[in-house]
């Protein structure tokens, strides 16, 4: 599906699902800003908008095409040949976690920011592009005045669509606390070891958007405008301390993993001193046993005192049971 917006400078709807042979005289009018989403869009569409109507570089098309787990921005000038014009090609992940499957759902999203365009491609419905469509149709503040508002509303989207993601996070990790204290078992094992690796890959994606947003925050980038660059630098703090709870989720989940184990070897502690107590209690009883059990050609205590030799059993054995008991070793 192709999405195709035209703005004014001031921010207002000038044309909406253009056709594609306009679309180079509205990029060659400077009072109006282009926006097209290229959603799971078909190859033939793809070569025609990013090659045919853009002109982009083939390695940032190659890029975008191609699905990454690596975000990334780079900075595209024109050389001697080329037809396109200075613009910055970023990719960037939007996640979403499921309580029912216990794994974060990355989607990739990918900018191409001219000075009087946005491409955006993505292969999956994402809420961050419709939102900022819909804000940018009916808001009143204008964000489409011109492309590096409306790709800092899309990053703020992004970065806002992580709290509800972590906030159920959070949530399985209360539960899987109460389940551990409770029913310390190898159920409860594996899903604190899924939940521990699901907050691993989420730093994993993080730690480089990080690294990304910081480019954008720090005002490398001619394309983004100076007073917009404090806007992008809260996104970039979002981030970081978004980051920063994916640690503490860590860390609580390695709390909670070293509960287990000490409880676990609890347990076992608890059954060798019970298997030793048993043991020990019994051991009157195996030495007569044993004794009583070899073939001797002659007991004569056995003939005459098998009652004694019962009772004499039984007070060993209770009165190792009383020692015990006493001791308060169970």
């Amino acid at each position: 599906m192709v999405r195709s917006f035209a703005f004014t400078t001031q921010g207002r709807l000038h044309t909406k699902d253009i056709p594609p042979f306009l679309m180079p005289t509205l990029l060659a009018d400077t009072n109006l800003f282009l926006w097209v989403d290229l959603e799971d869009p078909t190859p033939e569409e793809a070569k025609f908008y990013l090659e045919t109507v853009f002109h982009f570089h083939p390695l940032s098309i190659e890029d975008c095409v191609t699905e990454s787990q690596s975000p990334k921005v780079e900075e595209y000038s024109p050389k001697e040949g080329d037809q396109f014009t200075p613009y910055l090609f970023m990719v960037i992940h939007a996640v979403d976690y499921s309580r029912k499957d216990g794994v974060f759902a990355t989607s990739e999203l990918n900018f191409f920011l001219g000075k009087n365009f946005l491409v955006t491609y993505h292969l999956k419905p994402l809420k961050a592009v419709s939102v900022a469509a819909e804000r940018s149709l009916k808001s009143n503040v204008h964000i489409a005045r011109a492309p590096d508002r409306v790709a800092h509303t899309l990053l703020d989207l992004i970065v806002d669509n992580y709290k509800p993601a972590l906030e159920e996070l959070a949530l399985e990790i209360a539960e899987l606390e109460n389940e551990v204290l409770a029913h310390p078992d190898k159920t409860a094992l594996n899903r604190l070891l899924q939940v521990k690796k699901e907050v691993l890959h989420l730093r994993q994606i993080i730690g480089p958007q990080r690294e990304v947003l910081a480019r954008f925050a720090s005002g490398d980038f001619k394309l983004i405008r100076a007073h917009l660059v404090p806007y992008y630098r809260d996104v970039y703090d979002g981030l970081f301390r978004i980051y920063e709870l994916s640690q503490n989720y860590a860390d609580s989940l390695t709390g909670i993993l070293q509960v287990y184990l000490s409880m676990s070897s609890n347990q076992t502690g608890e059954v060798i001193k019970l298997l030793t107590l048993i043991t020990v209690i019994t051991t009157p009883v195996m030495v007569v046993g044993t004794w009583y059990g070899m073939n001797f050609h002659n007991m004569p205590e056995l003939e005459k005192g098998y009652w004694v030799i019962i009772g004499i059993t039984s007070v060993a054995t209770f009165a190792t049971y009383w020692y015990f008991k006493h001791r308060k070793w169970f």
